[in-house]
């Protein structure tokens, strides 16, 4: 059974830092990337990135947010700066293979204004 398990979430104050982790179980995935999803909101795509390190962005959150991942330990990272009150949201971490995709339980992140 794959398993992402994602650490990290928390209460921050706006123009603070956060960084979250979600480590997976099995084979490695092609893609490994983080959603968010704000109360009454659908899921949006934050950052993914690929196994041979090609990432891709939401505008809103460029410059601000940093995805990497290790492979050796099946691991995505996303930093996460200059944290804003809009950023408030349960970040789900997500990993494709060719079986399919797989979801984390998902890690809250307050940001308080």
């Amino acid at each position: 059974q794959v398993q992402l398990v994602e650490s990290g979430g928390g209460l921050v104050q706006a123009g603070g830092s956060l960084r979250l982790s979600c480590g997976a179980s099995g084979s490695i995935f092609s893609i490994m990337g983080w959603y968010r999803q704000a109360p009454g909101k659908q899921r949006d795509l934050v950052a993914r990135i690929t196994s041979g390190g090609s990432t891709m962005y939401a505008d809103s959150v460029k410059g601000r947010f940093t995805i990497s991942r290790d492979n050796a330990k099946n691991t995505v990272y996303l930093q996460m700066n200059s944290l804003k009150f809009e950023d408030t949201a349960v970040y789900y971490c997500v990993g494709e293979r060719a079986t399919g995709r797989y979801w984390g339980q998902g890690t809250q992140v307050t940001v308080s204004s």
